[in-house]
């Protein structure tokens, strides 16, 4: 989910659709809209032997949809082993129920109330399914369940609603919180450092080639933004909408509502650390 254009010199990418990665095949999901982009990543991820997949993020509950996704998993081969979610809002989760009906896989989730099976995800966890190596990262902010998953071998790394390929994301107060959310890019940038990861598959919008580059735009885009705030706060502007008119003034105003969700979250972290 989106919540402002891209500033300059923001990474891009390819639109996203098809193969990505050795291991990794994208199936778009056709709800594109101001806050999915050109629609929800499914994403296909196997290795290149195996007969099972792994799905992330079913998307909505789009029959057709998810039928494109068997067809795609079978068509290489393969079925589907299990199916994971990198975090509970409808465009990425809606499906799951429905999708493992279609499958028969059971669906790992960080939230409880996701979960089909008996299994969640958590920090250290390593799916392994056909044969795969996906380690679970813990990434809260844009929501308090979001999840990340590394693949070591394509150096990659699917980051849901964390990283998109275009724009910025949504703090999804009061569920989302910035400081969770600034953890997260600083965990995930350790990742591009220290575990080579060089490809963000996100959950909406392009394949980024530059994963460090990305991380990098978003952590300097969020104390850019923080700035602004603390500046408009300072201005006498007071309420979340007032700070919204502000400083998202050049930004399409379709955007606006969730731009305040995540100016509540701005404002929440400049009073907790004693800035406003």
């Amino acid at each position: 989910m989106t919540d402002a254009t891209a500033l300059p010199g923001q990474p891009r990418g390819a639109v996203a659709s098809g193969p990505a990665t050795a291991r990794a095949v994208n199936v778009l999901a056709p709800n594109p809209s101001a806050m999915t982009l050109d629609g929800t990543n499914t994403w296909i991820v196997a290795e290149p032997d195996s007969a099972l997949a792994v799905v992330i993020d079913p998307g909505p509950l789009d029959d057709a949809h998810l039928r494109a996704v068997i067809d795609a998993v079978e068509r290489g081969g393969r079925r589907v082993g299990l199916t994971l979610l990198t975090h509970g809002h409808p465009d990425h989760a809606e499906g799951a129920g429905r999708f493992a009906e279609l499958t028969g896989t059971r669906v790992r989730a960080l939230d409880a109330a996701l979960r089909l099976g008996d299994e969640g995800l958590g920090a250290g966890d390593v799916i392994t399914t056909g044969g795969l190596e996906l380690r679970v990262v813990p990434t809260p902010g844009h929501t308090a369940d979001s999840l990340s998953f590394h693949l070591p071998a394509d150096r990659a790394v699917l980051t849901g609603d964390t990283i998109l390929g275009r724009g910025t994301t949504v703090v999804a107060h009061p569920d989302g919180r910035l400081g969770d959310y600034l953890d997260s890019l600083r965990r995930l940038r350790s990742l591009t450092v220290d575990d080579g990861v060089h490809t963000v598959l996100p959950g909406h919008g392009p394949v980024l080639e530059d994963a460090q580059g990305a991380v990098e735009f978003y952590l300097a885009h969020r104390a850019h933004r923080l700035a602004q705030v603390e500046t408009a706060v300072e201005a006498g502007h007071r309420t979340p909408s007032e700070v919204v008119a502000a400083v998202y003034a050049d930004v399409d105003r379709s955007l606006w509502p969730a731009a305040e969700l995540s100016v509540r979250a701005q404002l929440e972290y400049l009073a907790e650390h004693g800035l406003i």
